[in-house]
């Protein structure tokens, strides 16, 4: 093979590994061209700012679908969050327990922890009864947003303290948006997790064939509780996030979202056989979806408009993705 064949097959590898993230540049030297104010520091902060609730999941739902399981329910889990932070802080202010300042600390964190302990009725219903992740996921996003709707009476809560907008709604620095902060701490230690750990290779192998993983040593049924109680812990957090953005707590919230946290995995490669993917990808994912919804904004493209666009160039995302990770298996097989 000469130097030029070789330059030629480098380039296809090249191609085939990194699609996504070519048609995302692609899409954004468009959006730079043809869209006032796209390439704007101020215009690139607010797309991350739009997209750090999503994100924060997405990152937990790539871990959940690379473990070849998924989770139906983040969006209600969002909404429970928000309304039970909100409700336990007036409950304990109300009552002078705690100062509303102190008593919101308290409400947060019984939101991080009824997202572990939904997390952990997933898991163990997933586990013990061998029941699918999508059938009890599905019952459960009714359940959580029931219990939201009980919880508020059907009314948003606004029991919350000034100082808990900044982590909504804060700016770092003066110019950085706080949630986006989160978007990329959270990034950053999923990806340490399933690069660099010993627990991030079992999820791979838990995802990739189960009964060889349990075969090796690896406790399946620990991996795949862990990672469903983390992206509900993640949802929980997300949820915490909205609610200071608002400044209340209600059982709208979320609704949707886990269609956004899953479209956004799917873009970034993660197959939903489980396996297969990365946290990379789901990141340029995220922002796929963040610089789409963005472009449209800016030219004035409707609401209704929107879906269907959104929904056709996801369909197109994915479908590039598929192709790509059935030649890699064809590859491989060969």
């Amino acid at each position: 093979m000469n130097t030029q064949q070789r330059k030629a097959f480098n380039w296809s590898q090249f191609s085939k590994k990194y699609m996504m993230e070519i048609i995302l540049g692609c899409i954004v030297l468009a959006l730079m061209l043809t869209a006032p104010g796209f390439f704007t520091t101020g215009n690139i902060l607010n797309i991350f700012r739009n997209v750090a609730l999503a994100g924060v999941i997405s990152f937990g739902m790539t871990m959940v679908i690379i473990g070849g399981e998924i989770d139906l329910s983040v969006g209600s889990s969002i909404a429970l969050s928000a309304v039970l932070t909100a409700t336990v802080t007036g409950a304990l202010n109300s009552r002078g327990i705690l100062p509303m300042e102190t008593a919101v600390l308290v409400g947060m964190a019984c939101s991080l922890l009824m997202g572990a302990v939904v997390g952990l009725i997933n898991g163990f219903l997933r586990t013990k009864y061998n029941i699918p992740t999508f059938i009890i996921t599905l019952a459960m996003l009714n359940v959580l947003y029931g219990a939201a709707a009980l919880l508020s009476k059907g009314f948003p809560v606004t029991t919350l303290p000034d100082w808990y907008n900044w982590i909504g709604a804060g700016q770092l620095f003066g110019f950085f948006p706080v949630p986006a902060v989160w978007l990329l701490i959270t990034f950053a230690v999923v990806f340490v997790i399933m690069n660099m750990t010993k627990f991030g290779r079992q999820v791979y192998a838990v995802g990739g064939n189960p009964e060889a993983a349990r075969l090796s040593g690896i406790d399946v049924a620990k991996v795949k509780i862990v990672i469903l109680m983390t992206v509900q812990v993640l949802a929980a957090f997300s949820g915490i996030i909205l609610s200071a953005q608002v400044m209340s707590g209600s059982s709208t919230f979320g609704r949707g979202y886990e269609m956004d946290v899953i479209a956004a995995v799917i873009i970034g490669g993660t197959s939903l056989f489980g396996g297969i993917g990365k946290v990379w990808g789901t990141m340029i994912g995220i922002i796929f979806l963040g610089v789409i919804n963005n472009g449209m904004t800016l030219f004035g493209v409707g609401d209704f408009e929107k879906y269907i666009a959104r929904g056709m160039l996801i369909l197109l995302a994915v479908l590039f993705n598929t192709i790509q990770l059935q030649s890699m298996q064809k590859a491989k097989a060969s």
